[in-house]
């Protein structure tokens, strides 16, 4: 009798997706609703109770009661008790939840895996640029060979290619002219300052830009820490001061009350490059508006909201050519579509000879990862 021999091969079936439980959905809602609230756990769950009436996100056998405590169970959140050892369910108003670093890791990387999964989809995005700065040149050019050109660089298909077209197929002959090499990029050590417009006018005019902002901050950060970890991200927020922050403070960033004192912002950042031992170092800014704040000497500060004042703008542009001379390039985000503030924007960036992005909010995050992958290569 004849033995079947097994049969060798992929077997491919329908793909069946997995079934996401209630905790997943109700999780990814959550994320979406504490970054949105700067943290706050108890707005936040007041949204999701009222998105779960109007869509049925819960069960009979599963309710939101349910889904706090596996948030606690998990980790991902935590009880905070005040000095007198009272907490926030024991009916007196004092203390309640709070996130948990877990939590913070775990927005993070979501917020990596939105913009990631953008850019996959996406490619390099739709974007406009006047100024074009350093090491924005795209990686898997093809040129002739030349001598020296060290052999693993060599692309055999496209240099056989060569070859029967020049030759024929009949008389084939691969010679030195045939040759093909791909262009190498160096990846070098990158110092990054990401500066975020925290005015009042983020949350002006019925649009929420702070939310975005933050995310892009997280995103770049889980980027940073994960993938590049001898680079170097420093993030400062600016109103009427600048002030640094840190990569856990980034869910709780919120707006205050404040102007814009550009000046003060750009100041901090260099200060923080001037410390920093990597060759290469570049400054993000994100931000919506116009200039409107100084500090003076004397500790006082100059406010105009009313158009562009000349005196702060001046001063806008100076820092922009001081940084210039230091060799740091300067990205704006503008994420307004005012032509003056552009019109700023424009002379800003001559002066910096950096880069300026004029882009709606749901392109921010792509814009900027995609503008720092290409400004770590530089061609070999």
């Amino acid at each position: 009798m004849k033995k079947k021999t097994p049969r060798a091969g992929f077997v491919f079936t329908k793909h069946t997706p997995k079934e996401k439980s209630i905790f997943d959905r109700l999780f990814e809602v959550f994320q979406e609703l504490i970054t949105h609230t700067s943290g706050d756990f108890d707005e936040a769950i007041d949204w999701l109770r009222q998105l779960d009436k109007e869509y049925e996100l819960t069960t009979a056998d599963y309710t939101i009661e349910d889904f706090i405590q596996e948030l606690k169970d998990r980790g991902f959140i935590r009880e905070e008790f005040k000095p007198d050892g009272k907490g926030g369910d024991k009916g007196d108003g004092k203390g309640g939840m709070s996130i948990t670093e877990k939590l913070e890791r775990s927005l993070r990387k979501r917020a990596l895996e939105q913009i990631f999964g953008k850019i996959k989809r996406s490619g390099q995005g739709n974007h406009k640029t006047k100024y074009v700065g350093s090491g924005d040149e795209q990686s898997g050019d093809f040129r002739n060979y030349q001598f020296g050109d060290g052999l693993n660089n060599i692309r055999m298909t496209e240099s056989i290619k060569n070859a029967q077209i020049n030759n024929g197929a009949e008389n084939f002959r691969l010679t030195e002219n045939d040759l093909v090499v791909e262009e190498s990029m160096h990846k070098s050590q990158m110092s990054t300052v990401l500066m975020i417009d925290i005015s009042h006018s983020m949350i002006l005019y019925g649009e929420d830009r702070i939310t975005p902002a933050k995310k892009v901050a997280m995103a770049l950060s889980e980027l940073i820490t994960t993938h590049y970890p001898k680079d170097t991200l420093d993030i400062l927020v600016f109103g009427n001061d600048a002030w640094p922050i840190k990569i856990k403070d980034l869910p709780y960033l919120n707006v205050g009350p404040y102007h814009t004192n550009t000046v003060a912002g750009l100041e901090l950042a260099m200060d923080m490059l001037r410390r920093k031992r990597n060759t290469n170092k570049q400054i993000f800014m994100i931000t919506d508006g116009k200039p409107s704040c100084l500090r003076l000497p004397d500790g006082r500060y100059y406010k105009n909201s009313n158009g562009l004042d000349e005196h702060i703008v001046n001063k806008c542009y100076m820092m922009a050519a001081q940084a210039r001379k230091l060799h740091i390039p300067i990205t704006t985000f503008m994420i307004a579509s005012d032509p003056y503030l552009q019109q700023f924007v424009d002379n800003f960036t001559e002066a910096n000879q950096g880069k300026a992005f004029y882009t709606a909010l749901q392109g921010l995050g792509e814009m900027i990862f995609t503008d720092y992958e290409n400004n770590r290569k530089r061609k070999l």
